[in-house]
């Protein structure tokens, strides 16, 4: 069934819609958990903790083509919306472009980099070792990466998210495949890890590329274009709140990682590293359903529809309140058997993973809201409040709570921290979306 952003819609047509944006999401999140599981079982236990300690650092460089993506997706939707098709493959363009310039520039860097900030991070011995051997190897598909993430908005946005589920499925499976050849099969250790992650981000990145540059039946298409400072930059700002989640996200990831080495040892980052797998998978499905809706409410924003704009959110509100309680109970049916998937072979390790399980879960109940209304500010072109509310939740309420809490409640304490700083986050997105509903007029 073919739905045009221009339509009413009900439940059926909201989910339908972003179902593929939510699977493109989860799909992508399950590269790392794949690359986790085979490490963890097939190479040991320090290559498993080098993963998770280098991880964050590679998701901030990749951040930068979500911010393009989401950001830009906003702006072209809008622009849809008033009725400028040229205009809008002109922008779409443009930021594909600069997307691949930062891509490459930014890998080399990261490439130089990346052993003295896995050093910096804490990372020494074996496990430094195996930390800059899996960054580098990842690195040199960064800038397929980065375009990955920037199409999952813009296959949304095109009309086309079921051709963007299409070759996220198509990543997946081979990311799961290479990973099972080259780690156990052909033993290639966290060599074989690395270079499966890095050709499927390949994937990812140049088969949408290749669609996009030929003639074809979506609303955008790749052209010539000129430089667009003031575009460029009110992407950026509209992106920026998904570029600091997601470098926020990474920054916090790092301070538990160096937390968890301080209370628990290595068992600690390892732990986290199953919980992160996890949060991961069903943070995408919050995540996803936000790409799905955004050109939506981009859309409608610039045609002033504001009865629409009225529609999405109150029907949104539903669905994430739904997806919350769904995800709560199945992280507390999940969490003995995902912990016996990941670290079954340590008891202790084991022990550890399940205690901070059964605490953690907690958050999906709130982190729905503020993912969410961060999107849809995005989508009406706030960049500002998007990124105040990205901010607060990933940065400053949990980096508080992390350095707080542990003190007084030791390890469990930082399990805590997470709830604690979803919930802190949730009551600001609804303060902000009642304060901002009478120049929107979306209520």
């Amino acid at each position: 069934m073919k739905i045009q952003l221009s339509e009413h819609f009900t439940y059926k047509k909201i989910l339908l819609f972003t179902l593929p944006s939510i699977v493109m999401m989860i799909f992508t999140s399950i590269y790392s958990v794949v690359d986790g599981f085979f490490v963890s079982n097939y190479v040991g236990k320090t290559p498993f903790t080098a993963v998770n300690f280098i991880t964050p650092f590679l998701m901030i460089i990749g951040a930068i083509g979500f911010m393009f993506g989401t950001g830009g997706s906003a702006l072209i939707s809008k622009t849809m919306g008033e009725g400028d098709k040229n205009k809008a493959n002109q922008l779409f363009s443009l930021f594909i472009y600069v997307t691949i310039i930062c891509g490459i520039i930014i890998s080399a860097l990261g490439m130089v980099f990346i052993h003295p900030i896995a050093a910096a991070l804490g990372a020494e011995g074996e496990m430094l070792k195996n930390c800059v051997t899996y960054g580098r190897i990842i690195l040199i598909a960064m800038p397929f990466f980065m375009l990955q993430f920037e199409f999952q908005s813009y296959f949304a946005t095109s009309g086309k998210p079921q051709l963007g589920l299409f070759v996220t499925l198509a990543a997946g499976l081979t990311n799961i495949i290479l990973d099972a050849l080259f780690t156990a099969v052909l033993h290639w250790g966290l060599v074989g890890a690395a270079a499966a992650t890095a050709f499927t981000q390949a994937i990812g990145g140049i088969i949408p590329l290749i669609y996009f540059c030929r003639p074809n039946s979506s609303l955008l298409r790749l052209t010539k274009t000129k430089f667009d400072k003031k575009s460029l930059i009110k992407a950026c700002t509209n992106g920026s709140s998904e570029l600091m989640t997601n470098i926020s996200m990474s920054i916090v990831n790092m301070l538990y990682n160096i937390q968890l080495m301080k209370y628990a040892g290595e068992d600690g980052v390892a732990a986290y590293g199953v919980l992160m797998y996890v949060n991961l998978v069903f943070l995408a499905l919050f995540i996803g359903y936000s790409i799905g809706t955004a050109p939506i409410t981009g859309y409608n924003y610039g045609a002033k529809n504001h009865a629409e704009l009225k529609n999405i959110l109150k029907k949104s509100s539903v669905i994430i309140g739904i997806f919350a309680v769904c995800m709560l109970i199945l992280a507390k049916v999940l969490s003995r058997p995902l912990a016996e998937i990941f670290v079954g072979y340590d008891k202790s390790l084991f022990n550890l993973t399940l205690r901070g399980f059964k605490i953690f879960s907690f958050a999906f109940l709130f982190s729905g809201v503020s993912i969410y209304g961060s999107s849809f500010f995005t989508a009406l072109n706030n960049g500002l409040i998007s990124a105040l509310i990205s901010f607060l939740r990933t940065l400053v309420l949990q980096i508080s709570a992390v350095l707080i809490l542990p003190l007084i409640l030791g390890i469990d304490g930082i399990w805590i921290s997470v709830v604690a700083a979803e919930f802190m986050s949730m009551l600001i997105t609804v303060t902000f979306i009642f304060k901002m509903k009478n120049k929107y007029h979306y209520m």
